[in-house]
């Protein structure tokens, strides 16, 4: 990883000089923007035991592994309520044990791809229009593909074009994004959402929002990839796409503070496979792609919620479910999953610019799913040859401290790893990381 580090080097000097040159308009309203991020995670795990493994386990072997991403977030405002963004991107590294063996993987960065050496690619390139509903507005700052400026308390808006769709559903204050929070899969994101995406996390879309300052309501058409979990998309969109459709709902809860409620449901229809089928035609030895067909589907729901308990804590909960029948196609291999958790600034200890959070997921597989492992089947993450079926369990600490004010961040973190895969005759196994993370 040694053309990782000289990257990140010549990334972070940037951002520094950068940071210190700019000056901040709190009023400003902008034409064109640029910002830019790079994130380094090396993950550490130990030796543990296992009765056996398959070609998708997580090895037992001590292991060290590293990833890195890059990513420039450019945009413009073409008229009144028209903005337009791009975001090159480059990544390169690996998960452990190339993401494989556990459901809540404990890396957010990583990707499952071919290569290790860095990438540069187009990670997101969207038009986005805004329709305002009233003549109240609210100032909104300058951040990642969005232009500072004033906006309209109630709207509605069309974006179009290649997006991250997590970037705009089950988002959460305190576990969304793994370069800065929690690291796992499983806490990022609700695990049972098979959320639309290339290998990377991004797919053309067309999403629509309606937004007002105390409920919104979003819905997203998407392309899924060709195989799962692969990087080419299916443009077949009769054929082959995701709907998904979330319910936000801000409020005030009992002590007064503010909360919010996200519900969400997903239907998916491509190639997939079904775990019932693929054993019928093959009961030792399984091959989930044997049954792909056109048709097949795939559908679920989840619950988000987020609290601020005070000033500086707050509380975070996501509950997510689906179907089980067909072959998990974009996200990580969970058809049930709770996860919960708090998140604190460092504004007691008077280091406000830090952030530490601790928190527990639990995930799980349909009985399908299960019989269809446990007979040696493989899916795109999972495969141990044998399955002696549990919950996976994942804890994990983390601590960010920040070291430039507003732009480097060093994050130290634990997990905790039990079942991995949902398999009892494997692990638990310990993960130690080490994140720094550069923004401006």
């Amino acid at each position: 990883m040694q053309k990782n580090t000289i990257i990140l080097f010549i990334i972070i000097s940037f951002i520094t000089l950068s940071a210190k040159a700019q000056q901040v308009d709190t009023l400003k309203e902008e034409k064109l923007s640029c910002h830019f991020q790079a994130t380094v995670i090396t993950q550490y795990k130990p030796g543990f035991q296992a009765k056996y493994s398959g070609t998708n386990s997580l090895l037992t072997k001590e292991e060290t592994q590293s990833t890195i991403t890059s990513t420039l977030f450019a945009g413009a405002k073409l008229w009144k309520g028209a903005t337009v963004f791009i975001n090159p991107e480059i990544s390169g590294g690996s998960g452990l044990s190339s993401t494989l063996g556990v459901a809540d993987a404990t890396n957010g960065e990583a990707f499952r791809v071919g290569s290790a050496d860095p990438k540069i690619y187009l990670a997101r390139l969207f038009f986005r229009q805004l329709f305002a509903l009233n003549k109240n507005t609210v100032y909104q700052s300058s951040d990642f593909n969005q232009l500072a400026g004033y906006i309209p308390t109630k709207y509605f808006a069309v974006t179009v074009g290649k997006i991250g769709v997590a970037d705009y559903f089950d988002a959460n204050s305190y576990s969304h994004d793994p370069r800065t929070q929690f690291m796992s899969w499983g806490l990022m994101d609700n695990g049972a959402w098979d959320y639309p995406a290339n290998t990377r996390g991004y797919t053309p879309s067309v999403m629509l929002e309606y937004v007002t300052p105390k409920n919104e309501l979003r819905y997203a058409l998407s392309l899924l990839p060709t195989v799962a979990n692969g990087n080419d998309m299916d443009w077949d969109i009769g054929q082959s796409n995701s709907s998904t459709l979330e319910f936000t709902h801000h409020y005030k809860a009992h002590h007064g503070r503010p909360g919010t409620i996200r519900l969400l449901s997903f239907l998916e229809t491509t190639h997939m496979g079904n775990y019932d089928q693929s054993i019928a035609l093959n009961p030792t030895a399984p091959d989930i792609t044997a049954t792909g067909k056109y048709g097949n589907i795939k559908y679920g729901f989840g619950i988000n919620l987020e609290e601020e308990l005070t000033d500086n804590m707050g509380f975070f909960a996501r509950a997510s479910w689906n179907d089980g029948h067909t072959e998990t196609w974009a996200f990580t291999e969970v058809d049930q999953s709770i996860s919960f958790g708090l998140s604190s600034k460092g504004t007691q200890w008077k280091r406000a610019g830090d952030n530490t959070g601790l928190a527990f997921v639990t995930s799980g597989i349909s009985q399908s799913h299960s019989d269809y492992l446990k007979d040696g089947g493989e899916g795109f993450m999972l495969g141990d040859g044998n399955l002696n079926y549990g919950l996976e369990h994942l804890l994990e600490f983390y601590y960010s401290a920040e070291v430039v004010k507003n732009s480097i961040y060093v994050s130290g973190a634990y997990q905790f790893v039990v079942n991995p895969g949902y398999n009892k005759d494997r692990g638990p196994a310990n993960v130690f990381s080490l994140r720094v993370h550069a923004r401006i």
